[in-house]
């Protein structure tokens, strides 16, 4: 057996190279490159294995590791988990900074590979620079917080030991089950150490998206239960992007006449003026869907592992004998809700039951009123998006209008967290499958940019813009920078309120008093919080900006900010109470049981109430 003999750093990065996978027909490289930010754990060892490879393996710079995980999960998200962007970090405050990254991956089933740097295999120059020390456990480093938000979680100890882990790390990178992040931590002595690989070992590997055909029992019960339906209705998840069943769903739907409502995660699987769209479903769902299902009597979920928001805390369903089909390749989501299950492949499993269904369809009854409903909620969100015929402090719905009105179809909006994912939700109007890009499994704020970056960097000729309260900005903004230095544009648009306002409303409707969420009712200094200049800042990390006061003038920036080269910031004051009210459903948040405010007393009598709507 021939062999080469490598470090494990530059047998890592050589194996890396040689995974590919096979996209319509095409096979294109597994891993587009690497984010690093480089220290003494990982800068002599992945270092150098990355240097040498540097122009035909691109190694990208960020400014913060959290949001560089960040981007590398929004552009496996983006390209539908079809390719990968690893990230290698130093030991220490720069391995933990990908934590968050690392749950957002997990609960949003994405493929990202983490490569921290840890302390020395051998221990002898314990503790070293970074190291946290456990006297009852060594063997304990800050990686370790990685286990329970990765998929895949391995110590390398030994060079040879990359033979078994790497290709266990690819299954999980690249399984529709089981997909989420690998971490393989890397202590830094052994990056440093060489072993006699087989050059087997970094032949050219194609991976190709595995499609498991559905249980012939389920099938047959499926179809049985979808025969008898007087109101059908679909709810699509992230899982049909994934599964690249977005094509074969909409003709699925026009066939069969089945309404379709969309998650957080499935919106975009039909153009918003499809005429079997009902838009969002649940808590920030439209009036539409949550029309449809209060009498819906079948529920197909495609690819969606139905979360509180998507159900409205489990009462979105109004039909005492409902009957849910989870359709997900993923069987621990198939069983959820007492659903029927059906574990198997959306795209193929959708054809299956297309041909066996013949040429059934919806009622004409149910098909008039769904027709009804979502012809009520267009005409319902064309006011609610249209430009102010007058001046006042804009809305997000004002702005969100506004945004839209000036982008060409083929661009996407990335958002994830406070009240614009539930605007978004109910009003964004997408043209195509990658017009919406927004991470609300784990609404994690200070995606939004990094994520934006991912995106764009997965999808380079599409305009990609930003939505983005002062909140999350101010969390997480430094890969403006990497965007500038990268030549990668985005258009952010800041919508400045001066605080949480989301939470700050949620606060309000469970009864309490408006309290340190807004800045205006946090413990300040006299004279209260500053006020950021969010345009003087962008324009300090190299992006254009400026700052605008109201919709018309927020429409011209966005002329300027898609004529620019660069990243364009436009911030704009907006009114930090209104929300769209039209639409949407109740959430289970707890109210206390007891409390001194009567206003809290008063929220926990409905509370109490909508409890009951719960089927347990």
């Amino acid at each position: 057996m021939s062999t080469i003999r490598l470090t494990m750093s530059q047998a890592l990065v050589k194996f890396l190279q040689a995974q590919y996978h096979e996209v319509d027909g095409k096979e294109i490289p597994l891993f587009a490159g690497m984010f690093a930010i480089f220290g003494h754990g990982n800068v002599a060892g992945i270092g150098e294995a990355l240097h040498a490879v540097r122009n035909e393996f691109p190694t990208y710079r960020a400014h913060n590791e959290q949001g560089m995980a960040l981007a590398a999960t929004a552009f496996a998200k983006q390209n539908r988990r079809t390719q990968i962007l690893a990230c290698t970090t130093s030991i220490g405050p720069g391995a933990m900074n990908m934590l968050t990254a690392a749950g957002v991956a997990h609960v949003n089933r994405l493929p990202l590979l983490l490569l921290p740097g840890d302390t020395f295999s051998t221990r002898t120059p314990d503790p070293v620079l970074q190291q946290v020390e456990d006297s009852a456990n060594p063997g304990v480093t800050v990686n370790d917080c990685f286990r329970p938000v990765s998929r895949y979680f391995d110590r390398i100890h030994r060079p040879e030991q990359l033979i078994t882990s790497l290709p266990a790390a690819m299954r999980v990178l690249t399984d529709p089950v089981d997909c989420g992040p690998a971490t393989i931590a890397l202590p830094q002595d052994i990056q440093a150490e060489a072993y006699d690989y087989p050059e087997n070992f970094f032949r050219k590997r194609v991976h190709r998206l595995r499609r498991p055909q559905a249980d012939m029992d389920q099938l047959s019960e499926a179809l049985a239960v979808l025969r008898s339906a007087r109101k059908p209705m679909i709810i699509a998840g992230g899982g049909v992007h994934y599964a690249g069943a977005v094509d074969t769903l909409r003709a699925f739907v026009e066939k069969h006449h089945i309404p379709v409502a969309e998650s957080q995660a499935g919106k975009g699987v039909l153009p918003w003026d499809h005429p079997q769209l009902l838009g969002s479903i649940g808590v920030t769902g439209t009036s539409a869907a949550n029309h449809a299902a209060q009498e819906a009597d079948v529920v197909l979920a495609i690819g969606t592992r139905l979360q509180d928001f998507t159900t409205g805390s489990r009462t979105v369903f109004g039909n005492p004998d409902v009957c849910i089909i989870g359709l997900n390749v993923a069987a621990f989501d198939a069983y959820k809700h007492e659903s029927l299950p059906l574990v198997a492949d959306a795209k193929t499993t959708l054809g299956v039951i297309s041909q066996k269904l013949g040429d059934w369809q919806s009622e004409g009854a149910w098909q008039d009123s769904v027709a009804g409903w979502i012809a009520d909620w267009i005409r319902v969100s064309d006011a609610i998006l249209a430009a102010p015929t007058s001046h006042y402090l804009p809305t997000d719905a004002n702005v969100i209008g506004a945004v839209w009105r000036n982008l060409e179809p083929a661009s996407t909006v990335v958002c994830a967290a406070g009240g614009l994912p539930g605007e978004l939700h109910k009003l964004w109007r997408p043209h195509d499958s990658q017009g919406y890009h927004l991470e609300y499994g784990f609404s994690c704020m200070g995606y939004e940019i990094a994520g934006a970056l991912g995106a764009k960097m997965a999808t380079p000729d599409r305009e990609v813009v930003v939505m983005v309260g002062d909140g999350s900005y101010l969390m997480l903004n430094s890969e403006i920078a990497t965007s500038v230095m990268l030549g990668y544009k985005l258009i952010i648009v800041v919508l400045d309120n001066r605080g949480y306002a989301c939470i700050n409303r949620l606060q309000q409707v469970c009864g309490g008093a408006p309290f340190n969420n807004l800045l205006e009712d946090c413990l300040t200094v006299e004279g209260g919080a500053p006020k950021t200049d969010f345009a003087a800042h962008a324009r300090a990390m190299g992006a254009a900006s400026e700052q605008v006061t109201t919709i018309a003038e927020l429409e011209q920036a966005m002329a300027r900010a898609k004529a620019s080269p660069i990243t364009y910031v436009i911030a704009i004051d907006t009114d930090a109470q209104p929300s769209t009210e039209e639409g949407g459903h109740w959430w289970d948040v707890a109210v206390p049981e007891v409390s001194v405010r009567e206003q809290v007393r008063t929220a926990y009598t409905g509370y109490k109430t909508q409890k009951t709507k719960q089927p347990y």
